[in-house]
């Protein structure tokens, strides 16, 4: 009889009537299995408890690095290593009203990168973008900074590979060189601070570059118009030829920044030369009409002194630069002349009646006109961010002022049906104030100067009247496509516009101003009018730096969640 081969017995050992024959053997087996198994689920649960291990010791150790960052006495130290008390820590209220507004801006976000991504500003009633700057993507731009700093990740990688990849500043458009520079130029230089990328610093090079020829006048005011292609500049016919003081004058921020960041000086002459300009015939009052002839230098006297629309934001760099100088002996005229400033405006400070709201008036001649836009509420928040500049006695008599006001632009918000607050208003023996033009185009002004004064003052009043408004934008203006401003603060009937300053600014200062004071801190951060923080660097040059400034990133601490995983 043939003998079966050494293989075809091996493989007797998988067959099922094998065993069934031997039940010692299947027992053997069914308990080897057994064992197995529990080796197995037992190193997988030593390995899940390793990683909780782990995870506690993480955590346990960013608790000691922000003890450690905080100091014995519990305050909070910044990247710069001051510190001062951070009264919203552990506070759950203030985390809630943080992450709500944080949910706002995502609802904001996902709807313009739904209907308008790319374009300059989202229409939500219709669905569609409209490119009102000339297509250079105006809301993602400016929302950069605002994603980063409420750690929205996934949005902003998703954002800097549109300005990576398509943002394109080669058009046949006349553009504003005020909002090119506040919203563009401020947008890239703070994501750029923020973050460390290069590719933000090479696009505002680019588009500021496009920009320098508005200042080749015979006087150095730049025209406040330029077509971004061919470099002609020129100002709009309705000035009658002149130069707006806010246009010309709120440049200063970003082209000092950007010359600092790049070692090329020439940015921060053109700009500077503006204020040396200016300097020559600047006022015993320190107040500048709007229109500025920009062939010789001079105010037209005739022209309207204002710190509302084309007038504000002059004063605000004054003061700005002088912070982002360091308050050194080289920027000492800033802070001079917006001293000057700042008695000229208490000169236009009157009271209502029976009420006695504190508001500024306008003037003309020597004509004063009953009337302040809500533009002029950033003054509170400038107001209380320059009284430490003074000795004492000034400081507290310009901070209280500051409240005054503060307490008249929220009353402009409360005074409507729908809490948001008109364009501008009239004031009126025994009446108070009234709408004057009565639209709510989303404006942060007043949320800026309620966040400034939380700061300086530690009173949670403001934080109060924040979110007030916050709310009452959330039941006005939200829609299921995005933010609308209101045609009519008095009926609600709604517009088709959602302003890239909503992102930007509005809900930026709302977001900050239920966060710790030590996050973006004022210490190492200076804001430009359009919201966007530039880092305080050290100023060694008057005429602009010679080395290029080595970006630092910003470390964000707050945010419990990140990205679109959070809401969706």
């Amino acid at each position: 009889m043939a003998r079966r081969s050494s293989s075809s017995s091996r493989w007797r050992y998988l067959h099922p009537t094998y065993y069934l024959k031997r039940p010692k053997k299947l027992a053997l087996i069914f308990i080897a299995f057994v064992v197995v198994t529990f080796f197995v689920w037992d190193r997988q649960s030593l390995l899940r408890e390793h990683e909780e291990e782990i995870s506690k010791l993480t955590e346990a150790l960013n608790r000691l690095q922000d003890q450690l960052r905080r100091g014995e006495d519990g305050s909070v130290a910044d990247e710069t290593g001051s510190s001062g008390k951070d009264p919203l820590d552990l506070d759950p209220i203030n985390d809630l009203r943080r992450e709500k507004v944080k949910e706002a801006m995502l609802h904001a976000w996902n709807s313009y990168e739904k209907y308008a991504w790319g374009e300059d500003e989202l229409q939500p009633q219709s669905k569609n973008g409209v490119n009102s700057f000339g297509g250079m993507g105006a809301t993602l731009v400016d929302s950069l900074d605002t994603l980063y700093i409420m750690g929205l990740e996934d949005e902003f990688r998703k954002a800097k590979e549109w300005v990576a990849n398509s943002l394109d500043f080669n058009k046949d458009y006349e553009a504003s060189v005020f909002e090119t520079t506040i919203r563009v130029v401020g947008g890239l230089l703070s994501a750029y601070d923020l973050s460390g990328d290069e590719v933000f610093l090479e696009k505002a090079k680019d588009i500021t570059d496009r920009l320098l020829p508005a200042w080749d006048t015979p006087s150095g005011i730049p025209y406040n118009r330029i077509n971004l292609a061919r470099g002609n500049a020129h100002n709009s016919g309705w000035t009658g030829g002149d130069s707006i003081l806010a246009d010309s004058g709120t440049e200063q921020l970003e082209f000092i920044a950007l010359s600092q960041r790049t070692g090329d000086p020439k940015y921060q002459q053109k700009a500077e030369n503006v204020i040396t300009q200016l300097q020559k015939t600047f006022p015993r009052d320190g107040l500048l009409p709007i229109f500025i002839n920009p062939h010789t230098g001079t105010a037209a006297y005739h022209s309207t002194i204002t710190f509302g629309a084309m007038g504000d934001s002059f004063y605000e760099y004054l003061l700005k630069v002088w912070i982002q100088g360091n308050k050194t002996e080289t920027v000492k005229h800033y802070r001079d002349m917006w001293e000057t400033s700042m008695e000229g405006l208490i000169s236009l400070i009157r009271k209502t009646t029976p009420s006695s709201f504190s508001y500024i008036c306008e003037k003309t001649g020597e004509s004063l006109s009953d009337k302040m836009d809500e533009l002029a509420c950033f003054v509170p928040g400038m107001l209380a961010l320059g009284s430490s500049g003074y000795g004492p006695e000034k400081a507290k008599k310009m901070l209280s002022l500051a409240e005054e006001l503060a307490w008249t632009c929220y009353n402009f918000y409360q005074s409507t049906p729908t809490k948001l607050a008109g364009e501008n208003y009239f004031f009126h023996a025994g009446q108070d104030m009234s709408v004057g033009t009565s639209w709510n185009i989303l404006r942060p002004e007043t949320v800026e100067s309620l966040m400034y004064l939380w700061r300086y003052t530690g009173n949670k009043t403001y934080q109060e009247w924040g979110w007030n408004i916050f709310q009452a934008f959330e039941k006005n203006s939200r829609i299921n496509s995005g933010y609308v401003g209101l045609k009519d603060v008095n009926t609600g009937d709604k517009d088709n516009m959602m302003q890239s300053f909503f992102l930007a600014e509005t809900l930026k200062y709302l977001y900050l101003l239920f966060s710790p004071p030590s996050y973006i801190s004022f210490d190492e951060w200076v804001f430009n009018t359009e919201a966007h923080p530039l880092r305080i660097v050290q100023r060694n040059n008057p005429q602009g730096s010679d080395e290029k400034l080595k970006p630092r990133p910003f470390l964000r601490r707050l945010g419990r969640k990140h990205g679109r995983s959070e809401y969706h």
